[in-house]
């Protein structure tokens, strides 16, 4: 069970329909549900034809049907008896009876539906490849524009809309302004011969070039240089296709004749070239010397192309400074140019850049420098674990057993999988030959012209391997379905990760990080010299000492969205097809007709058509009665076994293997990598050795509390303690008698409020299931987390599912795996760390808070000796699984002869308070603000949310002495709870529409309150919450203001907002206003829903979250500092945003590190130098321009200049506010 079913699990079961709604649900409350039948046969005939053609017939209609089967299997002939046969759903499927069913006998319709059916019938009888797989040169550039008949909907909006992986809305449509699905149409065909026209937006040119590129690297990948060569001749020969032909599209194809030595035809295509107008650019020249040193050939030849080389404006040097190399290209280079200078020598690498951040000037003076901290393992050890981290990668899945208690095997589950063994390895068989026939039907066209480009794509790997993705996505389908164009995306990218792990292995990258990390683990390793190097630096001097071989970054292009989903969509309909079921495997008294396992459906959600693939009730009941207990998952969603390789560019570290990107993306936006990869790499030295500090933090597993959360998990849950309980714990459902028409209103509200409750339980249960699972598995290991970031910079594991970013549950069972001593302070802090868990004690100082500790021993020693049969007083806290883990600590600590002595593993945190109000408060010299969130000292810690609910409490007073009602009603319900998300929410930019739902949602959960006033409570509250917080923060709404502003010129201008933090990463937003672009795929029309850099700004989003995103993007800088500096003064430092880690012994240094890292980047001109950035960025104009400047840059110079003024808050009070952080 990998990334798919927990996708649909943390969902939940109903899939697209919200939290947890299951399927059936909203079937049952439709308007136009499929018609019941008297018979009954049981849940596994549900795919019969009957059900098809009536909900097509709705269609044909257009009434609004939620789910219509179309069943592209069965390739009978559609006699009438087909017509009769009638299916009735399962007991739990039954539908209310639709209304208009008697317009069955429609002529219209009928005749429409036979002549869609006969063409289809037709072609699949012809064995016509499907639109997925026919795609030919001059269609696999063509995408079309989907026309949004609705400009101003916002169906992604809807709560019952999808939210999808890594951000992106993916949308099916069938094409149609109304969004009716169609079967394939005889016209599709003849539109595949039609000619191009020119993508009218630039957004589909980069799609079309990224397409040809990718088209040819996979022709170089499976060596065939003619195709690739061919192809080449007959994108320059389209007029559509010639216009977005780049050099690099030319230097594919001749480092594929390069490869071979064909000189010639390189010859060939360098002449070819210079008529087209483009200039050979480096790796021109760097491949035809290759081919040259792989052939041996004359001097003045090769002098030749050097001569040429050198008028172009090249040097020799720059071949071996600034081009990409695979297998043993460099040493051919190297070969052809000591042919015609002999003494000729490899330019030295570049001397190290050193940042030069006004920051960090300290951290990176060699007259600083420390050697790096050791980790507790031998060479040897270390070797050890690359090794099997290496394996890991290399299988790209791993499995490994649930936590989840195994019941008795019974006969019935031994039966089911013997019979699901069975099962499989037929529809292995199947879907291998199946694969087979289809790449045989692709190569069967003689003409170019008609060459399906998908069949290189199905020739990267080996068919064992198509087979064995076709086989985990079908193994890990939830019962409820899944996106089609999820399956697609995820089917497309696990051929693109195993494709990437390939060319690193065909490259010889993986041999050459191979050794250079056994080299590497000698900064690391305890029984090494001592060396003082970062981790970056340490790996690029090695990088530098090995001359030869290949780079370590790939020269590709990532695949475009269309052509994953394209590729998908044909591995979908290849599984759909081949993957048959016997229909009497359960029931014996039915025929033994082969039925398929999976079907397609279509769901209607607002204006949206939404395609299904959902399995067989058949295949559900077997997976179920099965009860296997292994998971699935990609080895990426793992933690790491040995150190993770550090980032030393935006392109290269983290894994050893698996592709990550140093940014996480939106949607399918590269905005981000480009402007990375055009940043000067020194630039990025500060957060790349921030990441990598994280990054190699060693982990442990807290064993004792593991054992104790999977006991609990395993005997029925506890959702008072987050373990979610089984779906055996649900609420049963009413009993409901007759027909579900004649149900009342409250009944069938009854009714789905229990399954909705059933499905939201799963979701959890199986996401806990997960996290538990690879807990377990790492019981006994020490693993790592490799980092990367957002666009704003702030920092994430890896490693999706379990982390030190989740949930108490998660957090209780890590440990670092170096343990240190407690020293003189650390029993102490281990006592404050845990009141402050326990939420008890937030308003009082912290001495307070210790001494309360040691009043209630007895109760920390009772729960860590007896946690479950004790007084439980753990149970009782905040966060009781991390109480209970330091209630265990603690017990441990003070037995020991020498607590100061005791080695601790344990992490204790320091929390900012309200860290984005301190921020603004410290930006703008706020003394009333910085007071309010703890940066100046004090005795007591203040409380921002108390503060802010005694101020409208105020307002609520005065307004009532002036005899206004609302103001009367909420006497005594104004409290810090009211008003806490709120306040805590302004900073981030939430509006007052946004407020007013946070105020009435807490409201709400007074069951004193009268409902009547709640809106207009709620509406009188917001007001009065903004006030104050306008009232206490004069300097931060000023701010706010002046950024959203300035946000709201420059994305009225047509660009995004930019910017650089304090520490040199470029930021930009990725707002835009999203297109559907349509794909015409075998099995419907898929409109794919996406936005990028190369479509106008999103103003209302870009003017929104710039005053949050930039604020996020200083708390991520402070924090990098932080880990930097902790660093240097041998700490280990990890953090969750704003939440600090270390050992209990180092608490007080890392406080003294985070106070001076917030005073120094808030004595940076952060505001002066944003502003300065943006008006050079978007103002400026040429000297010698003469156009007179526009007036909306004249609006936006003004705003960019009127930086806002500060006030009188001395930020050197910072160091001595002792709950700044606490």
């Amino acid at each position: 069970m990998s990334l798919l079913r927990l996708r649909a699990v943390l969902r939940g079961p109903g899939g697209f329909r919200g939290p947890g709604i299951p399927w059936r649900i909203f079937r049952s409350y439709s308007s136009a549900s499929t018609k019941e039948k008297a018979n009954r046969n049981g849940t596994c005939e549900r795919t019969e034809l009957l059900e098809v053609l009536k909900a097509r017939a709705k269609q044909l209609q257009g009434s609004n049907v939620p789910e219509v089967t179309v069943n592209k299997v069965e390739l009978d002939a559609l006699d009438n008896d087909k017509y009769q046969e009638a299916v009735e759903p399962g007991p739990k499927e039954r539908q209310p009876r639709a209304r208009g069913d008697d317009l069955a006998q429609s002529s219209t319709w009928a005749k429409k539906l036979q002549k869609e059916m006969y063409i289809q019938q037709l072609k699949m009888k012809q064995e016509l490849p499907s639109a997925a797989s026919q795609l030919a040169l001059e269609g696999q550039a063509k995408l079309d524009v989907k026309a949004e008949t609705k400009a101003k909907a916002k169906p992604m909006k809807s709560p019952n809309i999808p939210k999808m992986k890594a951000g992106t809305a993916w949308n099916q449509s069938s094409g149609t302004p109304h969004g009716k699905p169609r079967v394939v149409e005889a016209k599709e065909a003849a539109e595949l011969k039609r000619p191009q026209r020119m993508p009218k937006e630039k957004s589909n040119q980069q799609v079309l070039q990224q397409t040809i590129q990718c088209n040819l690297e996979c022709f170089l990948f499976l060596q065939q240089s003619e195709e690739a060569e061919r192809y080449l001749l007959l994108c320059q020969s389209s007029p559509v296709k010639s216009k977005v032909l780049d050099v690099g599209a030319y230097n594919i194809v001749m480092r594929s004749w390069a490869r071979k030595g064909s000189l010639n035809r390189i010859d060939r295509l360098f002449s070819i070239l210079e008529t087209t107008g483009l200039q050979p650019n480096l790796d021109s020249y760097a491949v035809v010397l290759e081919c040259m040193g792989r052939n041996q050939s004359p001097p003045k030849a090769i002098l030749r192309y050097l001569q040429q080389l050198s008028s172009n404006g090249f040097h020799v040097d720059e071949l071996f400074q600034k081009c990409l190399f695979e297998e043993d290209e460099k040493e051919m280079v190297l070969r052809a140019i000591r042919t015609v200078q002999p003494n000729y020598q490899l330019p030295p690498p570049p001397s190290p850049e050193i940042s030069k951040s006004s920051l960090l000037q300290d951290f990176y003076s060699r007259d600083t420098m420390v050697p790096y901290p050791k980790l507790d393992f031998s060479m040897k050890e270390l070797q050890e674990r690359f090794q099997q981290q290496l394996e890991m990668e290399l299988k790209s899945t791993i499995t490994i057993e649930s936590v989840e208690a195994a019941k008795p095997l019974t006969p019935q589950a031994i039966k089911a999988r013997e019979l699901l063994g069975t099962l499989r390895s037929q529809w292995h068989d199947a879907i291998l030959q199946a694969l087979q026939n289809s790449k045989r039907s692709m190569v069967r066209p003689k003409r170019l012209s008609k060459y399906s480009l998908l069949y290189p794509y199905l020739c990267l790997l080996p068919d064992e391997d198509y087979v064995d993705i076709m086989l985990q996505i079908l193994n890990d389908l939830s019962p409820q379905g899944e996106s089609l164009a999820v399956l697609a995306r995820e089917l497309g990218s696990k051929v693109y990760d195993r494709y990437i792990i390939q060319r690193k292995l065909r490259s010889c990258q993986l041999e050459k990080v191979q050794k250079i990390y056994e080299n590497y683990i000698e900064l690391l390793a305890k029984d090494s010299q001592p060396k003082q190097y970062l981790p970056r630096e340490y790996w690029e001097k090695l990088v530098a000492e090995a001359d030869f071989g290949p780079s370590l970054n790939l020269k590709s292009c990532s695949w475009p969205c269309v052509l994953l989903m394209r590729l998908g969509m044909h591995m979908l309909e290849l599984l759909v097809k081949a993957v048959k079921v016997p229909r009497n495997i359960l029931n014996n008294r039915l025929e033994s007709k082969p039925i398929p396992v999976l079907y397609h459906v279509y769901s209607f959600y607002s204006n949206w058509q939404v395609g299904l693939i959902k399995p067989h009730p058949i295949y559900s009941q077997i997976l179920s009665n099965a009860a296997e207990t292994t998971l699935t998952f990609n080895s990426s969603a793992m933690p790491m076994l040995c150190p993770p390789v550090p980032w030393t560019s935006a392109s290269f570290g983290a894994f050893v293997l698996s592709d990550t990107k140093l940014m996480r993306f939106l949607d399918e936006s590269t905005h981000h990598q480009v402007v990375l990869e055009q940043c000067p790499v020194v630039n990025l030295h500060p957060v790349l050795d921030a990441l990598n500090q994280l990054g190699n933090c060693a982990w442990k597993i807290n064993q004792p509390v593991l054992d104790i959360i999977i006991s609990i998990f395993n005997d029925k849950g506890d959702e008072k303690l987050d373990i979610p309980p089984p779906l055996s714990e649900a609420p049963k459902p009413p009993t409901a008698s007759g027909n579900s028409s004649t149900w009342s209103k409250s009944l069938k509200h009854e009714l789905f409020l229990c399954k909705k409750k059933t499905a939201e339980m799963h979701s959890l249960r199986m996401d806990a299931l997960y996290k538990l699972s690879i807990a377990n598995y790492v019981r006994d290991k020490v693993f790592w987390f490799p980092h990367n970031m957002d666009f704003r910079g702030r920092t994430y594991p890896c490693p999706p599912y379990f982390n030190h970013l989740g949930n108490d549950v998660t957090r209780a069972i890590l440990l670092f795996a170096e343990g240190r001593p407690l020293g003189p302070r650390g029993l102490d802090w281990l006592k404050i760390h845990l009141i402050n868990l326990t939420g008890l004690k937030k308003k009082n100082a912290l001495q307070e808070r210790l001494e309360y500790a040691n009043e209630i021993m007895e109760d920390i020693l009772d729960s860590a000796d007896h946690p479950l049969t004790g007084r439980k007083w753990w149970m009782d806290t905040d966060e009781p699984w991390q109480a209970l883990a330091c209630c265990m600590e603690i017990a441990k600590a003070s037995r020991s002869p020498d607590p100061a002595a005791y080695i601790s593993h344990f992490p204790v945190h320091q929390d900012g308070s309200c860290n984005g109000l301190q921020h603004y408060a410290a930006l703008g010299r706020d003394l009333s603000g910085a007071a309010s969130v703890n940066l100046v000292p004090c005795g007591l810690p203040q409380d921002v949310y108390s503060a802010v609910a005694q101020q409208v409490e105020e307002f609520r007073k005065k307004d009532a002495e002036r005899g206004l009602k609302i103001a009367r009603v909420l006497q005594g319900f104004i409290s810090r709870k009211v008003v806490k998300q709120t306040v805590m929410t302004v900073v981030y930019g939430v509006t007052r529409y946004g407020g007013r739902l946070q105020i009435e949602k807490r409201l709400k959960e007074i069951d004193e309150f009268p409902e009547e006033y709640l809106w207009e409570a709620s509406h009188y509250l917001v007001k009065q919450v903004f006030n104050s917080i306008k009232e206490m923060f004069s300097a931060t709404r000023d701010i706010q203001n002046w950024l959203t502003e300035s946000a709201k010129l420059i994305a009225q201008s047509g660009r995004t907002v930019e910017w650089v933090t304090p520490l040199g990463l470029p930021i930009i937003q990725p707002y835009y206003r999203s297109k559907s672009t349509v794909l015409n795929c075998g099995m419907q029309r898929l409109s794919v829903r996406s936005s990028n850099s190369s479509q106008k700004p999103d103003t209302v989003k870009q003017k929104n979250a710039f005053p949050p995103n930039f604020i996020h993007s200083l708390d991520s800088t402070h924090m990098m500092l932080t880990a930097l500096h902790c660093l240097r003064k041998g700490l280990t430092f990890v953090s969750v945003h704003d939440c600090y880690w270390t050992h209990a012994l180092t608490v007080d240094v890392m406080n003294q590190v985070c106070r001076q890292q917030f005073v120094a980047l808030h004595s940076e001109k952060i505001l002066q130098d944003l502003s300065e950035f943006m008006l050079e960025k978007y103002c400026s104009s040429s000297s010698s321009s003469t156009e007179p400047i526009a007036h909306w840059q004249k609006r936006l110079m003004e705003q960019l200049s009127n930086v806002p003024r500060t006030g009188e808050f001395n930020l050197q009070q910072v160091m001595d506010s002792t709950y700044f952080f606490s």
